[in-house]
Protein backbone atom coordinates (compact mmCIF):
# COMPACT_ATOMS: atom_id res chain seq x y z
CA UNK A 1 0.00 0.00 0.00
CA UNK A 2 1.05 3.33 -0.80
CA UNK A 3 1.83 5.81 2.07
CA UNK A 4 1.35 9.45 2.00
CA UNK A 5 3.24 11.33 4.71
CA UNK A 6 1.12 14.84 5.01
CA UNK A 7 0.17 17.06 6.93
CA UNK A 8 -3.92 18.57 6.53
CA UNK A 9 -3.50 22.21 5.89
CA UNK A 10 -0.79 22.01 3.23
CA UNK A 11 -1.43 22.68 -0.50
CA UNK A 12 1.61 20.95 -1.44
CA UNK A 13 -0.31 17.81 0.32
CA UNK A 14 -3.95 18.43 -0.86
CA UNK A 15 -2.16 18.61 -4.68
CA UNK A 16 -1.07 14.89 -4.20
CA UNK A 17 -3.36 13.77 -2.49
CA UNK A 18 -5.67 14.93 -5.59
CA UNK A 19 -3.41 13.84 -8.24
CA UNK A 20 -3.36 9.97 -6.46
CA UNK A 21 -7.48 10.49 -6.29
CA UNK A 22 -7.50 11.35 -9.68
CA UNK A 23 -5.63 8.59 -11.08
CA UNK A 24 -7.74 5.88 -8.78
CA UNK A 25 -4.77 5.05 -6.76
CA UNK A 26 -4.97 3.26 -3.18
CA UNK A 27 -3.14 5.10 -0.31
CA UNK A 28 -2.74 5.24 3.01
CA UNK A 29 -2.38 8.62 4.97
CA UNK A 30 -0.41 9.58 7.85
CA UNK A 31 -0.07 12.87 9.43
CA UNK A 32 3.38 14.17 9.82
CA UNK A 33 4.10 17.20 11.62
CA UNK A 34 7.60 19.09 9.65
CA UNK A 35 8.17 21.47 12.25
CA UNK A 36 9.42 18.41 14.47
CA UNK A 37 11.88 17.39 12.20
CA UNK A 38 11.60 13.45 13.27
CA UNK A 39 14.84 11.84 12.44
CA UNK A 40 12.30 9.61 10.14
CA UNK A 41 11.18 12.18 8.29
CA UNK A 42 14.72 13.74 7.63
CA UNK A 43 15.93 10.18 6.75
CA UNK A 44 13.07 9.90 3.93
CA UNK A 45 13.36 13.55 3.02
CA UNK A 46 16.42 15.99 4.31
CA UNK A 47 14.46 19.09 3.95
CA UNK A 48 12.18 17.85 5.98
CA UNK A 49 9.42 18.95 3.92
CA UNK A 50 5.91 16.97 2.92
CA UNK A 51 4.56 15.73 1.39
CA UNK A 52 6.96 12.53 1.00
CA UNK A 53 5.26 9.42 -0.81
CA UNK A 54 6.05 6.18 -0.36
CA UNK A 55 5.19 4.36 -3.65
CA UNK A 56 5.56 0.95 -4.76
CA UNK A 57 8.55 -1.21 -4.03
CA UNK A 58 9.49 1.25 -0.82
CA UNK A 59 10.31 3.83 -3.25
CA UNK A 60 10.37 7.27 -1.51
CA UNK A 61 9.43 10.33 -3.55
CA UNK A 62 9.48 13.99 -1.81
CA UNK A 63 9.02 16.97 -3.66
CA UNK A 64 4.96 17.77 -4.89
CA UNK A 65 5.80 18.52 -8.33
CA UNK A 66 8.36 15.70 -8.27
CA UNK A 67 5.74 13.57 -7.23
CA UNK A 68 3.31 14.27 -9.67
CA UNK A 69 5.55 14.15 -12.63
CA UNK A 70 6.06 10.59 -11.24
CA UNK A 71 3.03 9.27 -10.97
CA UNK A 72 1.85 10.84 -14.18
CA UNK A 73 4.77 9.00 -16.25
CA UNK A 74 3.75 5.77 -14.43
CA UNK A 75 -0.18 5.37 -13.75
CA UNK A 76 -1.00 6.91 -17.92
CA UNK A 77 -4.64 5.45 -18.03
CA UNK A 78 -5.36 8.91 -16.37
CA UNK A 79 -3.91 11.79 -17.96
CA UNK A 80 -3.33 14.61 -15.66
CA UNK A 81 -0.86 16.51 -18.59
CA UNK A 82 -1.87 17.45 -21.71
CA UNK A 83 -0.33 15.09 -24.72
CA UNK A 84 0.62 17.65 -26.71
CA UNK A 85 4.30 19.78 -25.92
CA UNK A 86 2.66 23.38 -25.92
CA UNK A 87 -0.36 22.52 -23.65
CA UNK A 88 1.81 20.56 -21.77
CA UNK A 89 4.24 23.39 -21.33
CA UNK A 90 1.21 25.89 -20.04
CA UNK A 91 -0.06 23.35 -18.10
CA UNK A 92 3.42 23.28 -15.95
CA UNK A 93 3.55 26.89 -16.38
CA UNK A 94 0.31 27.35 -14.40
CA UNK A 95 1.19 25.05 -11.94
CA UNK A 96 4.56 26.67 -11.32
CA UNK A 97 2.45 30.06 -10.62
CA UNK A 98 -0.18 28.70 -8.17
CA UNK A 99 2.90 26.32 -6.29
CA UNK A 100 4.98 29.23 -6.05
CA UNK A 101 3.30 32.47 -7.25
CA UNK A 102 -0.08 31.54 -5.15
CA UNK A 103 1.39 30.52 -2.60
CA UNK A 104 4.29 33.31 -1.55
CA UNK A 105 1.66 36.20 -1.90
CA UNK A 106 -1.09 34.40 -0.67
CA UNK A 107 -1.31 30.89 1.13
CA UNK A 108 1.89 32.10 2.59
CA UNK A 109 0.62 35.17 4.47
CA UNK A 110 -2.61 33.52 5.24
CA UNK A 111 -2.55 30.22 6.59
CA UNK A 112 1.11 30.44 7.74
CA UNK A 113 0.15 33.55 9.69
CA UNK A 114 -3.55 32.37 10.84
CA UNK A 115 -2.92 28.27 11.51
CA UNK A 116 0.69 27.36 11.40
CA UNK A 117 2.11 29.77 13.85
CA UNK A 118 -0.80 29.03 15.92
CA UNK A 119 -0.16 25.24 16.01
CA UNK A 120 3.78 25.76 15.88
CA UNK A 121 3.61 27.76 18.87
CA UNK A 122 5.82 30.07 16.99
CA UNK A 123 4.59 33.52 17.43
CA UNK A 124 1.77 36.21 17.40
CA UNK A 125 0.11 36.46 13.57
CA UNK A 126 1.97 39.29 11.19
CA UNK A 127 -1.22 41.76 10.36
CA UNK A 128 0.18 42.81 7.46
CA UNK A 129 0.95 40.04 6.00
CA UNK A 130 -2.33 38.92 6.63
CA UNK A 131 -3.68 42.03 4.95
CA UNK A 132 -0.94 41.25 1.91
CA UNK A 133 -2.67 38.21 1.38
CA UNK A 134 -6.04 39.23 1.29
CA UNK A 135 -4.99 42.23 -0.84
CA UNK A 136 -3.39 39.52 -3.19
CA UNK A 137 -6.14 37.15 -3.91
CA UNK A 138 -7.99 39.28 -5.99
CA UNK A 139 -5.54 39.09 -8.57
CA UNK A 140 -4.92 35.44 -8.80
CA UNK A 141 -9.14 35.10 -8.67
CA UNK A 142 -8.95 37.50 -11.33
CA UNK A 143 -6.52 35.77 -13.14
CA UNK A 144 -7.89 32.66 -12.77
CA UNK A 145 -11.49 34.28 -14.22
CA UNK A 146 -9.61 35.79 -16.84
CA UNK A 147 -8.62 31.81 -18.21
CA UNK A 148 -11.64 29.79 -17.34
CA UNK A 149 -13.33 32.57 -19.66
CA UNK A 150 -11.30 31.53 -22.09
CA UNK A 151 -10.86 28.07 -21.90
CA UNK A 152 -13.14 24.98 -20.51
CA UNK A 153 -10.36 24.54 -17.75
CA UNK A 154 -7.16 26.30 -16.23
CA UNK A 155 -4.88 24.99 -19.24
CA UNK A 156 -7.28 24.22 -21.89
CA UNK A 157 -9.84 21.82 -22.78
CA UNK A 158 -9.24 19.26 -20.25
CA UNK A 159 -9.01 19.07 -16.23
CA UNK A 160 -5.38 18.86 -15.69
CA UNK A 161 -2.85 19.10 -12.68
CA UNK A 162 -2.88 22.75 -13.44
CA UNK A 163 -6.39 22.68 -11.82
CA UNK A 164 -5.69 20.66 -9.15
CA UNK A 165 -1.88 22.85 -8.06
CA UNK A 166 -4.65 25.88 -8.08
CA UNK A 167 -7.82 23.91 -5.70
CA UNK A 168 -5.18 22.99 -3.82
CA UNK A 169 -4.23 26.15 -2.58
CA UNK A 170 -7.28 27.86 -2.65
CA UNK A 171 -8.42 25.01 -0.52
CA UNK A 172 -6.36 26.12 2.06
CA UNK A 173 -7.26 29.08 2.17
CA UNK A 174 -10.73 28.20 1.79
CA UNK A 175 -10.93 26.32 5.19
CA UNK A 176 -10.21 29.44 6.62
CA UNK A 177 -12.81 31.64 4.64
CA UNK A 178 -10.28 34.10 3.57
CA UNK A 179 -11.52 33.51 0.01
CA UNK A 180 -13.59 36.43 -1.47
CA UNK A 181 -15.91 34.79 -4.01
CA UNK A 182 -18.89 36.71 -4.73
CA UNK A 183 -16.76 39.44 -6.00
CA UNK A 184 -15.49 36.65 -8.55
CA UNK A 185 -18.00 34.88 -9.79
CA UNK A 186 -16.17 33.07 -12.79
CA UNK A 187 -13.84 31.70 -10.70
CA UNK A 188 -16.35 30.53 -8.21
CA UNK A 189 -18.16 28.40 -10.50
CA UNK A 190 -14.71 26.85 -11.90
CA UNK A 191 -14.02 26.06 -8.21
CA UNK A 192 -17.52 24.42 -7.62
CA UNK A 193 -16.85 22.25 -10.79
CA UNK A 194 -13.34 21.35 -9.72
CA UNK A 195 -14.76 20.50 -5.76
CA UNK A 196 -17.48 18.66 -7.71
CA UNK A 197 -15.19 15.86 -8.58
CA UNK A 198 -14.89 12.95 -6.30
CA UNK A 199 -11.11 13.14 -6.11
CA UNK A 200 -11.81 16.00 -3.64
CA UNK A 201 -14.20 14.58 -1.15
CA UNK A 202 -11.29 13.51 1.29
CA UNK A 203 -10.24 17.28 1.03
CA UNK A 204 -13.68 18.55 1.38
CA UNK A 205 -13.58 16.09 4.86
CA UNK A 206 -10.53 17.35 6.61
CA UNK A 207 -11.07 18.58 9.85
CA UNK A 208 -8.42 20.75 11.93
CA UNK A 209 -8.53 19.96 15.71
CA UNK A 210 -9.85 23.20 17.23
CA UNK A 211 -10.11 24.72 13.89
CA UNK A 212 -13.06 24.03 11.92
CA UNK A 213 -14.26 24.92 8.42
CA UNK A 214 -16.74 27.17 7.76
CA UNK A 215 -19.80 26.24 6.71
CA UNK A 216 -19.35 26.42 2.77
CA UNK A 217 -16.02 24.30 2.46
CA UNK A 218 -17.82 21.52 2.09
CA UNK A 219 -20.88 22.46 0.15
CA UNK A 220 -20.40 21.56 -3.74
CA UNK A 221 -23.08 24.72 -4.10
CA UNK A 222 -21.55 27.01 -2.02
Amino acid sequence: MRTLYHFWISPACRKVRLALAEKELKFELKIEKPWERRPGMLARNPAGEVPVLIAENEITLADSQAISEYLEETYEDVRLLPEGRLERAETRRLVGWFDRKFFGEVTDNLVEEKIMKRLTKSGTPNTAAIRAGHHNIHYHLEYISYLVERRSWLAGDDFSLADIAAAAQLSSVDYLGDVPWEQHPAAKIWYARAKSRPSFRAILGDNLPGMPAPSHYADLDF
